[in-house]
């Protein structure tokens, strides 16, 4: 079923598409990413190598620094032990295995420059392996260098959003609203944020995919300090405006929100997005109280883990 809309002022500049398919599926990830894949180009051409190690996880940009750490040092003790580990002075070995774990090991020492000393290269082959190596140790650290201090220094919105949103009672009409906190102590001022609507609307007896522009109570905040609920108000002038819980249902809707900032810890601004579909879309619930003032410790506390509660509406 498709929702009919009429005398609506429709938006034509959000970047997606109107093609009633896309509806199928998000337009933005549950992580914030755009939900698109790229076809034409082969795919190591389709990623940013630098952004993609931006972006990993902790622990998986750290299992793949080990594990290139692992492989360029089997590699060049392969080398080492093809040249002939009699190349080596020091190597103190009775088997092949051990050979190749001097090999293996002389090679991590001198791929970061250490070098303890008691293993050198010996002859022209190997001084030459050894050269090559360590030149390329100082590079590949280099780059290392570079890519902890882009992703420790990468300005990120530190904000969470409510996993619903909800159509609750407002100012005796009613409202569609959504929340976000901080996750963390960093301080983010001057928030503005943008809603967008994606549903299903009736043109001269075509269904099309339609994008509107949602009014917000607030449309911006000076200060990030607690919880900041969203409120879109369903009015006249609303597309939602009269629409039955099943008609919300089966509308297709796809709620779209981008939120910028300015971060006082990173001194840049940051952005966050979120989507909400119309199984995300709670009516006649509204939102618990995530925060409340402490007598006892004289100050404001926030509830984190309140942020997605909600209750039914009498």
């Amino acid at each position: 079923m498709a929702t009919t809309i009429k005398e609506k002022e429709e938006v034509k500049n959000t970047g997606f598409s109107s093609d009633i398919k896309s509806l199928s599926h998000r337009f933005i990830n549950q992580d914030g990413s755009l939900n698109v894949s790229f076809v034409g180009k082969r795919k190591w051409q389709q990623y940013s190598v630098y952004h993609q190690l931006l972006n990993f996880s902790h622990l998986k940009f750290l299992l793949i620094i080990f594990a290139f750490y692992t492989a360029f040092n089997f590699l060049f003790a392969a080398l080492y032990m093809l040249i002939g580990v009699n190349h080596l002075s020091g190597v103190i070995a009775t088997s092949r295995l051990e050979e190749f774990s001097e090999a293996y090991f002389f090679s991590s020492q001198t791929l970061t420059t250490l070098g303890y000393g008691r293993i050198s290269p010996v002859g022209f082959a190997a001084n030459v392996l050894s050269a090559i190596e360590s030149f390329m140790g100082v590079i590949t650290f280099a780059i290392i260098t570079g890519l902890l201090y882009g992703r420790f220094t990468k300005p990120k919105a530190y904000i969470q959003f409510s996993k619903v949103a909800v159509i609750a009672p407002f100012q005796e009409i009613t409202g569609l609203m959504f929340r976000l906190a901080p996750t963390k102590s960093s301080i983010i001022s001057n928030l503005k944020a943008s809603v967008t609507l994606s549903m299903n609307v009736e043109t001269d007896g075509v269904f099309k995919n339609t994008f509107f522009t949602l009014p917000l109570q607030l449309s911006s905040i000076m200060t990030l300090a607690l919880s900041w609920t969203v409120v879109h108000p369903i009015d006249e002038d609303s597309p939602l405006f009269g629409l039955t819980k099943k008609e919300l249902q089966e509308g297709n809707l796809h709620l779209m929100v981008f939120i910028e900032g300015f971060d006082e810890g990173f001194n840049n601004t940051v952005v966050a997005r979120a989507e909400y579909l119309s199984d995300e879309i709670m009516p006649e619930y509204k939102f618990v109280p995530m925060y409340q003032y402490s007598e006892k410790l004289y100050h404001n506390e926030l509830y984190l883990n309140m942020i997605n509660r909600v209750v039914k509406v009498d």
